[in-house]
């Protein structure tokens, strides 16, 4: 969802260039795609750490499992993006950043970027902020007893959002960490306590949450005029909550399919999409203007799907075994 967002600013510049006709498609907030991601991630926090609660190394085979996880990509997505934005300025449409933005973003540390938002030099690294306060809220907690841990994390991410809301905003970084969209992680942890506590949806039940979600994204993508950020969470992370919900209530005792076992693939490389997909739009637009500007619909898809290859080879041949290397190393 998230690469469909941004394929479409390029496209309008092929067709802004050529003459040609291209309608950006507001059919759904695309970028509910994040939403979507936080719940899964509170999700995946619980669920894939299972063996470390109530354990005394918990805490720290925790965090250096999350580190050895998001680290080198997005290390090397921000040094290759820092590259081209300096030697290829205009490509990128960024101005040079100072050193206390690049230190903030290979940190993970709020800073405000040279177009003064709250974001690192590379801008996708928004959502990795917010990421980094959850893991570091969930290393912490795991020190205490296992049927402590999520409220904790719930209430310590609640706190946060709740003095920002009375302070009106507060300064960086908490003005930052203190958005409601943190309150994703805590429905992503419950919907994992369910699941752990024997909670099933029979399949209509499920493709009825799944249908109320999208209805719900529909009504959202038709109300831009309204979205705050508390609007926006209420929209797009109910939303998230129920499609999570949807797919992850099922028995899971039938074989998957060929194509649910295609589509988990590429679940497992969505990171990289995540991270490398910008490059593969921006380089492909700039192939595009040369030989094909007419073509913005074509553009589109040919980004998309490249972005789906480019992430795969990322995946398969750089973030997998980096990871599996880094655990080795940190004895994660």
């Amino acid at each position: 969802m998230v690469a469909v967002h941004h394929v479409q600013p390029d496209a309008a510049v092929l067709a802004q260039r050529s003459g040609a006709a291209f309608t950006p498609s507001y059919l759904l907030p695309w970028m509910a795609g994040v939403d979507i991601f936080f719940v899964v991630s509170g999700f995946i926090m619980v669920h894939s750490s299972e063996k470390l609660f109530d354990n005394r190394d918990g805490p720290r085979l925790f965090l250096l499992r999350r580190l050895a996880r998001i680290v080198p990509l997005y290390w090397a997505a921000t040094t290759l993006f820092l590259l081209v934005a300096l030697l290829l300025p205009a490509a990128l449409n960024s101005g040079a950043p100072s050193l206390a933005q690049i230190a903030g973003s290979y940190l993970f540390w709020p800073t405000v970027s040279t177009e003064g938002l709250a974001q690192p030099i590379y801008s996708l690294g928004w959502t990795l902020n917010y990421e980094m306060l959850f893991y570091v809220l969930f290393g912490l907690a795991l020190f205490l007893p296992r049927a402590a841990v999520v409220p904790a994390v719930t209430l310590g991410l609640a706190v946060i959002v709740g003095a920002n809301w009375m302070a009106g905003t507060l300064p960086l970084p908490f003005g930052f960490w203190g958005q409601p969209i943190v309150l994703e992680f805590a429905a992503g942890m419950g919907l994992a306590l369910l699941r752990r506590r024997g909670f099933r949806l029979p399949g209509e039940y499920r493709w009825l949450a799944a249908g109320l979600g999208v209805a719900i994204l529909l009504v959202a993508a038709r109300l831009p005029g309204i979205m705050t950020s508390w609007t926006m969470f209420a929209f797009h992370g109910s939303a998230a909550a129920l499609l999570v919900m949807a797919a992850s209530s099922g028995s899971g005792q039938s074989a998957p399919s060929a194509l649910v076992r295609g589509l988990a693939e590429v679940g497992d490389a969505s990171y990289a999409l995540y991270l490398v997909h910008p490059f593969a739009i921006r380089g492909l637009r700039e192939v595009f203007l040369r030989i094909a500007p007419g073509w913005p619909l074509l553009f589109v898809l040919v980004a998309l799907v490249a972005a789906v290859i480019a992430a795969l080879v990322v995946y398969r041949w750089f973030e997998r075994p980096m990871t599996r290397a880094l655990r080795r190393v940190l004895r994660a």
